[in-house]
């Protein structure tokens, strides 16, 4: 891509932080024009995303990945270095964003596809994150992580995800999925299950994005059933 489309996407960037009020440096937005172009150019041989156009991919992936960098940011002190476990995360959707975003924070993302994984790794090197890593295994086959911070993008329903990902979550951590629109009927089924239950639904604006996008925070009411 030229360096005039390179720029507009700097500006649309910049403007994206300054909307969802976050602080960003040039190395920053020059890390996330370059992931996204990995990610392009990877998704031509690997299918890593079903969005083809560069247009989609920064709104509906960047843009939407950043959306949630505040609203996590304010559950933990700031400086606190946290590990984030990022399940199912495919090529890296939010958690290279939030390695990006937050480099105090050790992202570790996990996929059951192997080209996913190793596309992460090897963005990881590109970008110079060694905050980033990724590991290829089932997310309900990886032992017990103890993160302070679980995220999933879209990966699976509230049970599934609190069923396979519960376990992953230490001592006074946080298990969080990234929703559209959240159906009654999925709370409802979380419920019924007994072990996890919503806490806290937080709206997200998502830049140049006119869908409902929502940060859905889970609380343990039981011990989890392993």
């Amino acid at each position: 891509m030229n360096e005039h489309e390179r720029a507009g996407r700097h500006d649309r960037i910049a403007g994206a932080a300054v909307n969802l009020d976050l602080s960003i440096t040039d190395m920053q937005i020059q890390q996330l024009i370059d992931y996204q172009d990995q990610l392009l150019r990877w998704n031509k041989v690997y299918n890593l995303t079903a969005l083809r156009d560069p247009d989609k991919v920064l709104i509906q992936h960047v843009f939407d990945s950043l959306s949630v960098i505040g609203p996590l940011s304010d559950k933990f002190a700031p400086g606190r270095k946290i590990s984030v476990l990022d399940v199912g995360s495919g090529g890296g959707l939010p958690g290279a964003v939030m390695a990006i975003m937050r480099p105090d924070w050790l992202v570790c993302c996990v996929d059951a596809v192997e080209k996913k994984t190793a596309f992460i790794r090897q963005a990881a090197g590109v970008l110079k994150l060694p905050n980033l890593v990724s590991e290829h295994i089932r997310i309900e086959r990886k032992p017990p992580a103890g993160a302070d911070l679980v995220i999933s993008r879209a990966f699976a329903s509230l049970v599934d995800f609190s069923d396979w990902s519960g376990m992953h979550v230490g001592r006074d951590g946080h298990l969080v999925a990234m929703k559209g629109r959240l159906a009654p009927e999925e709370v409802s089924q979380l419920e019924e299950k007994g072990a996890w239950s919503v806490g806290q639904v937080q709206k997200l604006n998502v830049p140049e994005l006119d869908a409902e996008r929502c940060l859905v925070w889970l609380q343990q009411v039981g011990k989890y059933d392993k």
